[in-house]
């Protein structure tokens, strides 16, 4: 259990892998504070995926540990998980050379172009609930063509669409559709795991996923900012989707997740994905599963930091399964977090990601979406009926 007493400066490993057995234990109980019953850490769970590989009572064990983690953190690293580290290098290798290539070519495949979000975002051209992100990336989601516009079709379709591609780095596309091909099945993989974990079939969400996931991938770059002063990378928040899988430079850190009204540090671990969910998963379980508020600060000043996360998102016009979970689970389910910007969770993924996506780029919404920017204007403006 999370609660048990352990060695400060360790990591708490989960599972057997050969890799797991060289990481030390990184658990901390507080000596002084506690928040609903839960000992404040000082570092983020490790899980070893391999477990559901080595006999039905190993992944019995790592299935309630990923129940556990998720319940009471919502953060947590994920080693043993099959994916080649080949691949991996290969991903932040090609990840270094497209911020490497002229200004200019980044520039024309900016996402002002795109309606659907994607492309490159140059540095301060995003925002995390209103305050500037300083970071430069590039957006790059699921390859399919756009949807026509009408009457009766949902906005949230305007996000589906072609992705923006540097004219002169071709190796680009097919690491990073390798890349999504592979994650795609590793999330699914483990989101049937939850499903099992939580008492549901291992197929409950299948309908929402297996078919036609609204993936993303977002290849970011963090250019060196802080000083004396810590300085925001981007703001704090709990992701809008169902299951984010990050990965991190060697020997990087940044990302901080809160957990008991601190913030804990998280450092990337060679060959680790951090792990966290999102709102939607949170929405299924209500809340049972914890998406967590995490941010990231700025590099020091003469370094900067490559991060890659992968957000595994359900199609655009599904809407999550309600689980019915065991009483004994029920009666620690906590509801639903409250967003900072105090706006709802909404049931249909779609209305979700637009909604986010449109408060973070709204120079690209003025010139796409202007239609959709005068609605929201009118509805927060409208004169109540006398």
């Amino acid at each position: 259990m999370f609660h048990n007493r352990v060695e400060s400066n360790h990591f708490l490993v989960f599972g057997s892998s050969q890799f797991t057995v060289r990481l030390r234990r990184n658990f901390q109980r507080a000596t002084t504070r506690t928040c609903n019953d839960w000992w404040v850490l000082d570092s983020l769970p490790i899980l070893d995926m391999s477990a559901l590989d080595n006999g039905e009572e190993s992944a019995q064990r790592f299935r309630q540990q990923l129940r556990q983690a998720t319940h009471e953190v919502g953060f947590f690293y994920l080693v043993g998980h099959g994916i080649d580290q080949a691949l991996i290098d290969d991903i932040l290798d090609v990840s270094r050379r497209f911020f490497s290539l002229p200004e200019e070519e980044k520039l024309a495949i900016e996402n002002i172009h795109s309606p659907q979000f994607r492309g490159y975002t140059r540095i301060g051209r995003e925002l995390t609930h209103g305050d500037v992100d300083w970071r430069e990336q590039i957006d790059i989601g699921e390859e399919r063509p756009a949807v026509e516009r009408g009457a009766g079709v949902p906005d949230y379709w305007r996000l589906e669409g072609p992705n923006l591609w540097p004219a002169n780095f071709p190796d680009l596309q097919p690491t990073v559709t390798r890349w999504t091909t592979e994650l795609n099945a590793l999330a699914l993989r483990l989101l049937r795991t939850w499903a099992v974990a939580l008492g549901a079939s291992e197929d409950v969400f299948d309908s929402a996923f297996a078919d036609h996931p609204f993936s993303l991938v977002k290849i970011v770059r963090y250019p060196g900012e802080s000083a004396d002063v810590t300085k925001q990378g981007v703001g704090a928040h709990r992701d809008g989707g169902v299951l984010t899988l990050l990965l991190v430079e060697p020997d990087k850190g940044g990302l901080q997740v809160e957990h008991g009204g601190e913030w804990i540090d998280a450092p990337s671990i060679p060959g680790a994905f951090i792990v966290n969910i999102g709102e939607m998963l949170e929405l299924a379980t209500d809340g049972y599963l914890k998406a967590t508020l995490h941010r990231v600060v700025s590099p020091q000043v003469g370094t900067d930091r490559i991060s890659i996360p992968f957000f595994y998102n359900p199609a655009l016009d599904a809407t999550m399964p309600r689980l019915e979970l065991d009483p004994a689970l029920r009666a620690e389910a906590r509801g639903l977090s409250v967003d900072p910007t105090n706006s709802p969770i909404l049931e249909t993924y779609g209305d979700n990601a637009l909604r986010y996506r449109m408060r973070a780029h709204p120079n690209v919404a003025e010139i796409h979406h202007a239609d959709l920017l005068a609605e929201i204007h009118a509805r927060t403006f409208a004169i109540p009926a006398q």
